[in-house]
């Protein structure tokens, strides 16, 4: 941000020390003393209540250092290691989440600060645990950042400069970690970020090469049919989904959801088309499957929809586009997308999740789109715990589902059950951990963090990982997309608009409810 003389921030220029006090004890802070990003880094730490004065993180777990991050990574960060031999820098990798996964360090003296600070394999650097850093800040931004001493928002990093950059993956474009180099404060210096960003640069060709001829060829089918063709154009496999534009802006998210799962059922019986569809919001459509084969096997299939009837076509009339992260989903707040991803991944990974968070936030809604996405012919049931107390048959159904009636199975208000059920469900979920099905059970839990019984304590062993899916207060950038998406599903046509002055009302509501209490 530019100082009133027109002249730069720099980073860690003098009174960043005392505008970062005066930030912590509530006091004006001037922005002409502290770079842009860095000011809304701390307003997002304090806004997580993230201490100051302190370090403080738990272990989070192994890092799995066999991915294809981690392995296109390491001769990179190797080579990098052998130039900087005997030079105070370490060179840090993490994933989408700011996990350390790898941390290379020539220097004895700052490794053994960096494991004071706990900026080691298996803790995180995420901004809800450590504020303002290279890291978490990062990927919170979205792009590369420096942070140099003062500039951190926890005092016991003041002393070191970090330069971090987000990695993408070279064919979906998705986030999937991040690159991060950390000196001393007194010996960084403005090439830092610059050779992050190579280093990220080269991790990322590594990956290019590293990708299969199957993803290859489904990106490039998937270009060509974009060239070649109007209107709406997709492709997908089991790992990922691409969307033009004209899908992404123009399509109603209830329509996009409808035509990925009509596409994998298509592609499963083989079917090329012109398949009838018609889509949630009235409109029909023809859909035509072209499946993509490398080496002999299937890739993927490249979907080329034409909308309305072949003599009336449709006119699409959208107020505002409303960009999709996963089926049925917007938003673009960097907590509300870590959010999703990491339960997109850990769908993937087939491990059992608890997916936390307030009353309202999209819970349910999250789990349904990344199963639409990820196995949208799955059997997909859902069960609510509340539900059990009146219902004589709720502990019956719930073992009938787990043996043999869910592929994706997720229990709403697990908090709800009593000590008898919980024990009872327990067991059903360990029976069906040691089982042979034929396809794999994938389980989901939601709850809040209210209520943290012996009995509930005891089956949450069950789910290695926790997700928590952020208030709207944390991500209020994302009411205007939410407020259009809940409009589009009350018009057949999308015809209904915010007025800029609903709007301003809304960005100040206190919304307790969330984003059930917006719709």
């Amino acid at each position: 941000m530019p100082t009133p003389s027109g002249t730069p921030v720099p980073p860690d220029g003098a009174g960043v020390a005392a505008s970062r006090v005066r930030f912590l004890t509530g006091g004006p802070v001037e922005v002409a003393q502290v770079r842009a990003p860095i000011l809304a880094s701390w307003q997002r730490s304090c806004d997580l209540e993230v201490s100051a004065d302190r370090i403080e993180m738990s272990y989070v777990r192994d890092p799995d250092l066999d991915t294809p991050l981690t392995r296109a990574s390491e001769p990179v960060m190797r080579s990098l290691g052998e130039q900087l031999d005997g030079q105070s820098i370490s060179i840090v990798l993490t994933d989408p989440s700011g996990l350390v996964l790898r941390r290379l360090t020539a220097d004895s003296g700052l490794e053994r600060h960096l494991d004071k600070v706990l900026l080691a394999p298996g803790f995180s650097y995420g901004e809800e645990f450590v504020g303002t850093n290279g890291i978490g800040t990062a990927l919170e931004a979205g792009g590369p950042i420096r942070v140099f001493g003062h500039e951190h928002y926890a005092e016991y990093l003041e002393n070191l400069a970090c330069a971090g950059v987000p990695i993408q993956h070279p064919v979906s474009g998705r986030t999937i970690g991040a690159l991060d180099l950390t000196c001393w404060r007194k010996d960084a210096g403005p090439l830092l970020l610059t050779l992050a960003r190579t280093t990220a640069d080269q991790i990322r060709q590594a990956l290019l090469a590293d990708t299969g001829a199957h993803q290859l060829e489904l990106f490039q089918e998937y270009l060509r049919a974009c060239r070649r063709m109007t209107g709406v154009v997709f492709a997908m496999s089991s790992d990922v989904v691409m969307l033009n534009d004209y899908a992404r802006t123009q399509l109603d998210p209830a329509d996009q959801a409808a035509l990925l799962a009509q596409a994998a059922e298509a592609a499963a019986a083989g079917q090329r088309g012109p398949i009838l569809v018609r889509l949630p919001t009235g409109t029909p459509a023809r859909m035509y499957c072209r499946p993509v084969r490398a080496e002999e096997e299937h890739s993927g299939v490249v979907v080329h929809v034409k909308l309305g009837d072949s003599d009336n076509p449709p006119v699409v009339r959208r107020a505002v586009a409303t960009p999709m992260l996963l089926p049925g989903l917007v938003g673009s707040a960097p907590l509300w997308l870590r959010a999703c991803d990491e339960v997109e991944r850990l769908f993937r990974a087939g491990e059992w999740l608890a997916i936390g968070g307030e009353p309202g936030v999209g819970k349910l809604a999250v789990l349904r789109a990344v199963q639409l996405r990820r196995q949208p012919v799955g059997r997909f049931l859902v069960l609510d715990a509340a539900d059990a107390a009146g219902d004589p048959d709720w502990l019956p159904d719930a073992r009938q589902a787990i043996v043999e009636d869910a592929d994706s199975l997720v229990i709403r208000h697990l908090h709800a059950l009593d000590g008898t059920r919980l024990r009872a469900l327990s067991a059903a979920l360990r029976s069906a951990q040691d089982s042979r099905r034929e396809r794999p059970l994938w389980v989901a839990v939601t709850l809040t963090h209210d209520h943290q019984s012996k009995a509930l304590v005891q089956l949450l062993q069950l789910f290695p990982s926790t997700v928590d899916v952020p208030p709207l207060r944390l991500h209020r950038e994302d009411l205007q997309p939410l407020a259009t998406l809940f409009l589009s599903r009350l018009s057949q046509g999308g015809h209904l608009a915010i007025s800029p002055g609903a709007m301003r009302l809304l960005m100040r509501m206190d919304l307790p409810g969330n984003a059930q209490q917006l719709h």
